[in-house]
């Protein structure tokens, strides 16, 4: 089977961007099956249904409805006191063609229409599968049209029995595979699940694949591959190309034979078992020279004074350049003394002040002595019970060989809705399941990744460009009139990322609209009453400056100086009553 194509669709599509030319032409190369007639106009190739023949083949051609059955049942969970709503199988399912990525024309798939809802649907299988001394190839597509959050997309191939019946299929229905993707928060895996029963039990047991690989979370259609070969071995692939390979005897957890041997439950550590390996060695004795009182540091008495050591200057010194303030008043504002700053004469020298030596390490110092460590001459190794035959160990020869197959079933929880199936492929024909994806999901892959591109393309194109390409040096004017423009076009469709893609334009809107309100409320505080206190204050950390203060409603105007150190600050307050007094 062949699907026509268009040269003029092609020629669209990778004429849309030459910045993905490349890709775009190595996804067609990667395609077997795509091929180019100048003389049709579709732009998708058409569906058209496959003629490989398998044990069960799903494209959802009309009369889907009469194989594929919803289920009424209630998810079983154990001890649980749910709703019967909430717990149901509430989700819809219809068969429609996809809305997202769509690489071909009229080709529909299984989509699960609900989010947040639990799904069940299955399709029993016209005979019983049964791949005992055979190959099994499970095959199918998931296109994740709005991602994937957290929910499973995976399928179950369910253990033919009498008591299979569509309408109850739920998560207790027995199955025999489940294979697929799931993710969940950080848990992103391919399934493999094998449901083996225990010879000895009667029960059934889930063996999972040790070393899942990761399921792709896209919204282009994603292709699942497993085949489970007669010697006990398997692959997975996704896209046609092997992902992981597994060994049914080695890669399963837990295991399909259990252990010959097992430990004695019974046994029990004797008390006198030594499993110390290393200890204190009783015969050592601390060195008669061994002094654990002397000090970790000693003075350095080899040290000399430095010749430039100015031990009669001060390391800090008054100000010379301060000035008392003119308005300083001993009598209320105690004495008044100039700030120190740092000694001139000692920035070159080695020091000033009085000089004492250093301290350096003491040779002698030893610390507190402990006897070393030597071999344990009564350690017997570390104690294990003992290993006894194991009760219920058996020999499962051929895991590979799995149970008969009677239906094929989607028993999911998603929050996403929307997740499509399609291309279902179970046989034992590898040649087959790979001409099948040749005929379906290789035909339409290539110009799904050509849409994807595009829609990329679109979105680049949407946003703004980046504003550091502007310079505010070459042109001020310029820089300020683009940046405000870029801000206002960005925030009419999205504030929050105009915030981010010009913080500069953000941030001084915002000085500006405290400014303003700052402004404002000072109009509307008033003037201060005439017998109002005024706050004085002086600082002796700069005596040079000396600020102007109000200090009365006549706007007499008298000069502090900054005359005090940053720590000591004070302020003073004086009726301007009683300063006129005073003048």
């Amino acid at each position: 089977m062949r699907y026509v194509s268009s040269l003029a669709a092609i020629s669209a599509l990778l004429s849309i961007s030459p910045a993905y030319g490349e890709d775009k032409q190595s996804i067609l190369s990667e395609s077997k099956t795509t091929e180019v007639a100048s003389s049709s106009t579709t732009p998708l190739p058409t569906f058209t249904p496959s003629t490989i023949k398998a044990e069960f083949v799903e494209q959802f051609l009309d009369g889907w409805d009469d194989l594929w059955k919803p289920s009424h049942a209630k998810k079983f969970l154990k001890g649980a006191a749910k709703t019967d709503e909430e717990w149901a199988y509430i989700g819809e399912f219809s068969v429609e063609e996809p809305t997202v990525l769509k690489g071909m024309a009229g080709d529909k798939g299984l989509v699960m229409k609900s989010a947040a809802a639990h799904h069940a649907i299955s399709a029993k299988f016209p005979k019983k599968i049964d791949n005992t001394g055979k190959t099994l190839v499970v095959q199918y597509e998931v296109k994740l049209q709005n991602g994937l959050e957290c929910g499973g997309a995976y399928l179950k191939l369910l253990r033919d029995t009498k008591a299979l019946h569509q309408e109850e299929f739920s998560n207790a229905s027995p199955y025999v595979i489940m294979f697929g993707p799931d993710k969940c928060g950080s848990t992103n895996k391919v399934h493999l699940i094998i449901n083996r029963m225990n010879p000895k039990t009667g029960e059934y047991e889930e063996k999972h694949l040790k070393s899942p690989p990761p399921a792709r979370i896209l919204r282009t259609t994603e292709l699942y591959t497993l085949i489970i070969h007669p010697n006990n071995t398997g692959i997975i692939k996704l896209n046609g190309a092997q992902v992981r390979s597994f060994d049914f005897h080695e890669d399963f957890d837990p295991p399909f034979n259990p252990p010959k041997e097992i430990d004695d439950s019974t046994d029990i550590k004797p008390d006198n078992w030594v499993d110390e390996q290393r200890i204190s060695d009783p015969d050592a004795q601390k060195p008669a020279d061994w002094d654990e009182d002397a000090p970790y540091e000693i003075v350095d008495e080899s040290a000399t004074k430095p010749e430039d050591w100015l031990e009669d200057e001060p390391l800090n010194i008054p100000d010379p350049q301060a000035e008392k303030p003119e308005d300083w008043v001993d009598e209320e504002d105690g004495e008044w003394t100039a700030p120190t700053i740092s000694n001139p004469k000692c920035i070159d020298a080695s020091g000033c002040g009085p000089w004492t030596k250093p301290m350096t390490k003491n040779p002698a110092f030893k610390g507190k002595w402990t006897a070393p460590y030597i071999d344990n001459p009564a350690y017997k190794g570390v104690w294990k019970p003992r290993k006894i035959k194991n009760p219920s160990y058996y020999e499962d020869k051929n895991p590979s060989d799995l149970e008969p197959m009677g239906a094929i079933g989607f028993e999911l929880w998603t929050m996403q809705k929307d997740i499509l199936f399609d291309n279902i492929f179970i046989g034992h024909s590898v040649a087959d399941a790979d001409q099948f994806a040749d005929d379906t999901f290789h035909e339409k892959s290539p110009y799904e990744k050509l849409l994807e591109i595009a829609e990329k393309e679109k979105e680049e194109a949407k946003k703004p460009s980046s504003p550091s390409d502007l310079s505010f040096k070459n042109n001020p004017l310029h820089y300020i009139r683009e940046k405000l423009d870029l801000f206002f076009t960005t925030a009419q469709k999205d504030p929050i990322q105009a915030i981010k893609f010009v913080p500069e334009v953000a941030g001084s809107l915002g000085a500006l609209i405290v400014l303003f309100l700052f402004l404002i409320s000072s109009l509307f505080r008033g003037s201060s009453p005439s017998d109002k206190t005024m706050e004085k204050s002086y600082t002796n950390n700069n005596a040079k400056d000396i600020p102007q203060k109000i200090v009365s409603k006549t706007s007499n105007e008298v000069s502090g100086s900054d005359t005090g150190k940053a720590d000591k600050r004070k302020t003073q307050t004086r009726d301007s009553t009683e300063e006129a007094g005073d003048k």
